[in-house]
């Protein structure tokens, strides 16, 4: 969406004036970023123009970790936890309720006949030759999806609430202790005063949290409309707990109040989360999009593939046009979330995923994962699993010397140990040929992944640069790069904690959107215009400073016939003929042609953004970087005596020729032979074959 609009707002409109200002909302402050991952807990604090990173282990309840992370970066800044001016988020709460199926006792309610729509869903088959796979179950037992009699069309109520009968519905609620209620009813979209009603009388006699379609995703279809409400009940109860607790430890510790990463790639104030629950979503991954889009300008390419490799996954999504690509059609373990969010693929290989042997005697990597305890063998905290991690180790990318997170030193013997074990169950000859094929498993995953989101989608991902990160993304990056033909690796400075320093420079945003589904002939720009005003109106509600906002129009658009939509932006003005010359457009460019057929207006959205500011960070390596030389084993050929610099203290200018390795607190960077080195004058390192110059 490209075209934008500045607010004026009127007198009518909420004040937001006992709101804190989000993150980034004055340059110069003091900023802290958090971000909770799988393993580690990611820390970036910018203070006085300096970047103060840290990486703690990741606490069964995370907010303890994410204090323990700030108390470590504020030691190292040498600063009062108190003077921080603004904090972020991002947190894995909700997606873990759903991967571990941990939510709330959630119940829902829906209209007479659809009581099963969660579990029939679509004909979708992802494994079509599968004949055992199953469907992911529905977070909603069947004996607590409750039906009312009630009917309401595209074209509004038919057939009324009977009040008496949800009273005693909320009565066998409340006997059956659900800890939620999700109420999604037939086209509540077009017209919500049935859900409304019925929400209303269940507020008033239940003490558990409400959510409904028409506030959580006013969007036609039904199965995805009712999935989506009902994720957000499920998870609503634990974000609730998690985000006020931390507020008020926050506040205990003399911090500001933590404003929270959505899956759309903004931040959001604590009490706006707490009620929308589900755009918390793959809250990390989307901070880690926004953080390369922030520190990466690399204009005579196409755009970015970003690859973000931690301790249990790996997350590849795209940057265009110095944004990151979001999308309406995300699920997460199998159950559709449409709200909109920054379009990552996900892959369950990381660091700590464990390497294993099928029973056809091949070598799998993942998705099991040693998670941060015990962790992998090399951690030395009882784990004895082989990982990618003890692979690296052993492969001598990651030394005997390295400490993870600036403090963690790493069991060389014991992840050789545990190689030695993975080999003789794979019938390999030693550790070192084991590790050699964990590392090309991982990799092979990793690239299907990232041809998964350019290839397949009409991308060249030689026109791309691959910008790496996390803890153990640019160890990998240089042979991924190796598989796709692409010629330029980034590997920015703060690498390790890249999640985090990207809460730093997140726009605050909010998004709105309601089905019309009218044909564009048929239009009537004046009702799409007042329809447009309320989605406007819902937005600016939320944005913390209603004057700095600008806000962005666009409409969901298909061919009469198709069952997909292609979304276009819409100026400030309904101009048909401008959405029609921006669909063809669209479609030309996604997938290859256009069509002489009417088009549908589906639905409108609109996004409220309030704009960050980017830390002005210094570089200030001073030289002295060479730490040593260690062996090496790229390849099966043998090892290479390779040079291992601090990469902190490269100075700006530098170049260097692979063999080599770049260690630093968060991260471990992999230059290969072939590969040759560039440190920018922010710190960031750009990576090109050797004898190849830069596109």
């Amino acid at each position: 969406m490209t075209d934008s609009s500045s607010h004026e707002p009127n007198d009518g409109e909420p004040s937001r004036e006992d709101r804190a200002l989000p993150v980034s909302s004055a340059n110069g402050a003091t900023r802290i970023g958090v971000d909770v991952g799988g393993t580690f807990t990611d820390v970036a604090l910018s203070v006085d123009d300096r970047l103060v990173t840290a990486k703690v282990p990741t606490t069964d309840d995370q907010h303890v970790g994410v204090l323990e992370g700030v108390e470590k970066a504020c030691d190292e800044a040498g600063i009062d936890p108190a003077e921080i001016e603004e904090f972020a988020h991002a947190m894995t709460v909700s997606v873990n309720a759903l991967l571990e199926r941990g939510g709330a006792e959630t119940a829902l309610v829906t209209t007479a006949g659809f009581r099963d729509v969660l579990e029939i869903g679509r004909q979708d088959r992802p494994s079509l030759y599968d004949l055992e796979a199953e469907k992911p179950e529905p977070l909603v037992p069947r004996e607590r999806r409750f039906e009312i009699d009630e009917r309401t069309t595209v074209n509004g109520v038919e057939r009324a609430v009977n009040d008496a009968e949800v009273w005693v519905l909320a009565e066998t609620l409340r006997t059956q202790d659900v800890e939620a209620v999700a109420v999604c009813l037939l086209h509540a979209y077009a017209d919500p005063s049935n859900e409304q009603a019925v929400a209303e009388i269940l507020r008033e006699h239940l003490e558990v949290p409400v959510s409904t379609s028409h506030e959580v995703l006013a969007e036609f279809r039904e199965y995805e409309r009712t999935s989506t409400t009902a994720v957000d009940a499920y998870v609503r109860p634990a974000i609730d707990r998690y985000v006020g607790r931390l507020v008020e430890e926050a506040d205990e510790a003399g911090l500001p109040a933590p404003w929270i990463m959505q899956a759309n790639g903004g931040i959001a104030d604590p009490e706006t989360v707490r009620e929308r629950a589900v755009t918390t979503t793959l809250s990390g991954p989307a901070a880690g999009v926004v953080g390369a889009a922030a520190t990466v300008d690399e204009p005579d390419v196409e755009g970015l593939v970003t690859f973000d490799m931690g301790g249990t996954s790996s997350d590849v999504s795209l940057v265009r046009d110095g944004r990151a690509e979001r999308t309406t059609e995300a699920a997460i373990d199998g159950l559709p979330i449409r709200t909109p969010m920054v379009d990552v693929n996900t892959v369950g290989a990381g660091g700590g995923s464990i390497a294993w042997v099928d029973d056809g005697g091949a070598l799998r990597v993942g998705p099991r994962s040693a998670g941060a305890d015990p962790g992998p063998a090399c951690y030395g905290r009882g784990g004895t699993d082989p990982t990618v991690t003890d692979a690296n180790v052993v492969l001598g990318y990651i030394g005997p010397e390295t400490a993870l997170g600036g403090e963690m030193t790493l069991g060389v013997e014991a992840a050789h140990e545990a190689l030695e074990r993975l080999a003789d169950e794979a019938g390999l000859e030693s550790a070192l040929e084991a590790a050699h094929g964990v590392y090309r498993v991982a990799n092979a995953t990793m690239t299907r992944t990232i041809r998964s989101v350019t290839v397949e989608r009409g991308h060249d991902p030689r026109e791309f640069a691959l910008v790496a990160f996390g803890g153990a993304g640019p160890m990998h990056a240089a042979a991924l790069a190796d598989a796709l033909e692409i010629d330029r690796v980034v590997v920015p400075r703060p690498s390790g904690v890249l999640s985090a320093f990207g809460l730093l420079a997140a726009d605050e945003s909010y998004d709105a959107a309601r089905t019309v589904g009218v044909t564009l002939s048929d239009a009537e720009p004046t009702e799409l215009e007042d329809t447009y005003d309320d989605l406007v109106a819902d937005v600016l509600a939320d944005v913390s400073d209603p004057d700095r906002a600008t806000v962005e129009r666009a409409a969901d658009c298909r061919y009469a016939g198709q069952s997909f939509e292609l979304t276009v932006p819409v100026g400030n003005g309904f101009d048909p003929a401008a959405v029609e010359r921006r669909f063809h457009e669209a479609h030309d460019r996604a997938h290859g042609y256009t069509a002489d057929e009417p088009i549908e207006v589906v639905t409108l959205r609109t996004t409220a953004s309030v704009p960050g500011a980017d830390p002005d960070v210094d570089h200030d390596g001073d030289g002295g970087a060479l730490v040593g030389t260690r062996q090496v084993h790229f390849s099966e050929t043998g090892g290479w005596g390779t040079t291992v610099y601090d990469r902190d203290r490269l100075e700006a200018g530098t170049t260097l020729s692979g063999p080599a390795i770049l260690e630093q607190a968060g991260s471990t960077t992999v230059v290969p032979p072939q590969w040759r080195g560039e440190v920018d004058t922010d710190g960031t390192l750009v990576m090109a074959r050797s004898g190849g110059e830069k596109r």
